[in-house]
């Protein structure tokens, strides 16, 4: 039965089961207890309706692509992902961008939503069955609901409220309390629809929080492309804070990115979670830092990568990898190799076990 797993907040730490995450637990002198870390693995429940793209994912070894295998596969890594002290993961209804260029109009059909905004029977099994595993595993589903190129595939806007709606009752109704709710990926990045924009994605925000069951509602956010710092309605009606570090090459500008959003007007303490980033430097964790303290400063400018320097002001971190060279052995592009096959993907569960204590 789901239920195993209940995330909460308070102030600004996440819980689960009642407990702050990673209890008790500092690194380097920073705070970890409370802290959510994350991998974005939106293409867990991918597929492709247009059969004239459908070709572009097709595995290796058979030459054709399988939704089924694909998150059959994502289901047997999260055990190792777990292990690691990893405690959260990204998933989207409408997946990312599935390779290396960002594409203003996708060919490709990855939409978990019929044209009139209802949940399409096969995307439903698939995000089922990785909602409850996850749940087992006392791990937290970040569920995105719409992505940039794709959300076009709605009719209109009603169709995108009925969406908010359906996949909110739809976690409420299966009893599922691992879940957190993102609205849109990258709110201010090339969405069609004028309610999934940044002026008014808020109003979604709202609409998902008034969904109940049992007296019990989601927590309910949005995220802004790399380096963006929210808006000020979106921080009011946010129940956390998603921030992006895509783009950001230097770590002082992630400390200063939370600094920033905590000193906006409507913010109040409330958890903050960079659940999208591709800066790593992974191997430079063990480093000291510039004072030669090997310690953290509050101000995280002297931290060696991105994570650090976010979790130096107490905000949590969640990687993105779309791949190297050969960009389909990230967790970005299908066909995913959902394993941890590259020295990037080890490096960065090697740093998660540093900083959970593992």
């Amino acid at each position: 039965m789901p239920g195993r797993t209940r995330v909460e907040t308070s102030e600004q730490a996440f819980l689960i089961n009642g407990a702050p995450t990673y209890p008790g637990r500092t690194h380097r002198g920073m705070k970890v207890e409370g802290l959510l870390l994350s991998s974005r693995m939106v293409q867990a429940i991918f597929d492709d309706l247009n059969p004239e793209t459908r070709g572009m994912w097709a595995y290796p070894d058979t030459g054709i692509w399988d939704a089924e295998r694909n998150v059959t596969e994502f289901i047997a890594a999260l055990p190792s992902y777990r292990s690691a002290g990893l405690l959260a993961f990204t998933t989207n209804l409408q997946g990312g961008m599935p390779t290396p260029h960002t594409e203003e109009r996708q060919p490709w059909q990855n939409s978990g939503w019929t044209a009139d905004g209802q949940l399409r029977p096969d995307y439903e099994s698939r995000l089922r069955r990785v909602t409850e595993r996850a749940d087992e595993l006392r791990m937290v589903v970040i569920l995105g609901l719409f992505y940039f190129g794709q959300d076009e595939r709605l009719h209109d806007e009603t169709a995108v409220t009925r969406a908010v709606e359906c996949a909110a009752g739809w976690i409420l109704d299966r009893g599922f309390t691992n879940v957190l709710m993102e609205i849109n990926n990258e709110c201010d990045i090339l969405y069609d629809h004028e309610i999934l924009q940044p002026h008014r994605v808020h109003e979604l925000i709202e609409r998902a929080k008034r969904v109940t069951k049992d007296g019990r509602r989601l927590l309910v956010s949005t995220s802004y492309g790399g380096g963006t710092i929210p808006g000020e309605k979106v921080v009011a009606a946010s129940d956390f804070l998603l921030l992006h570090g895509n783009g950001v090459d230097k770590p002082d500008r992630i400390a200063a990115m939370v600094r920033e959003t905590r000193a906006l007007g409507s913010y109040r303490p409330m958890p903050i979670l960079f659940n999208e980033d591709d800066h790593y430097l992974f191997e430079c964790a063990s480093l000291p830092c510039a004072d030669g303290s090997g310690r953290a400063t509050s101000r995280g400018a002297a931290l060696p990568n991105n994570m650090l320097a976010a979790i130096s002001e107490y905000a949590s971190w969640g990687y993105y990898d779309q791949g190297t060279n050969n960009y389909r052995d990230g967790y970005q592009s299908p066909p995913t190799n959902w394993s941890t096959n590259t020295e990037r993907k080890r490096g960065f569960f090697d740093l998660v076990r540093q900083v959970a204590g593992v």
